[in-house]
């Protein structure tokens, strides 16, 4: 969040962070609208980067990936609500979820609910591996991947502790994926990038 000083305002002025019962009500009264590509990030609405045509097909070609390989084992959440704290709801590319009987229909997942959260990122790389990795290591999100576009590598961020991973390790097309939590998940690295 930008320091009083970023915004050319006085030390005495209090900022309020927006808590995402405000979120909420803002969509709920129509300040916030469907099409609106935003999430609330440490009390702030970010205005998310449009979706390209290379961003989406891998997101669909991961998706297909995903819910091939994990079956009926998790629930691939493709960019929707994870509420991680009273200011924080992002929307990463894919949450991969602990099954419920409900598919999080009575509530959105919450950080308890995640075992691995992923990012596609082409033009947001920096927002995604310096801005995303910290808050969700910091929430305590055992698993995060950024797949790079540009780069064709999946950092695979793992150990969480305080605001950063002590387990960061970039994988190659030619290299298998494999979700901690779930044993038995490998998939080829390179299937992503097709």
């Amino acid at each position: 969040m930008p320091q009083n000083a970023d915004l050319g305002l006085p030390s005495w002025v209090t900022r309020r962070a927006i808590t995402v019962a405000d979120y909420y009500k803002m969509a709920e009264v129509g300040i916030l609208t469907e099409d609106d590509r935003v999430e609330l990030i440490e009390g702030q609405i970010i205005e998310m980067v449009p979706i390209g045509s290379q961003h989406a097909s891998k997101v669909n070609n991961l998706n297909y990936l995903l819910i091939s390989t994990l079956g009926n084992r998790a629930i691939v959440s493709v960019q929707n609500p994870v509420r991680l704290s009273d200011i924080l709801e992002p929307e990463p590319d894919f949450a991969i979820l602990k099954p419920r009987a409900d598919r999080y229909a009575a509530s959105h997942p919450t950080a308890a609910d995640v075992l691995l959260l992923i990012e596609v990122a082409d033009s947001s790389l920096n927002y995604d591996r310096l801005v995303k990795a910290r808050l969700y290591a910091r929430h305590g999100i055992a698993e995060f991947w950024v797949v790079n576009l540009k780069a064709r590598l999946i950092t695979v961020h793992r150990a969480p502790a305080g605001d950063a991973y002590t387990d960061v390790t970039d994988r190659s097309p030619q290299e298998m994926l494999d979700i901690e939590a779930l044993p038995g998940s490998a998939m080829p690295a390179g299937e992503v990038f097709l």
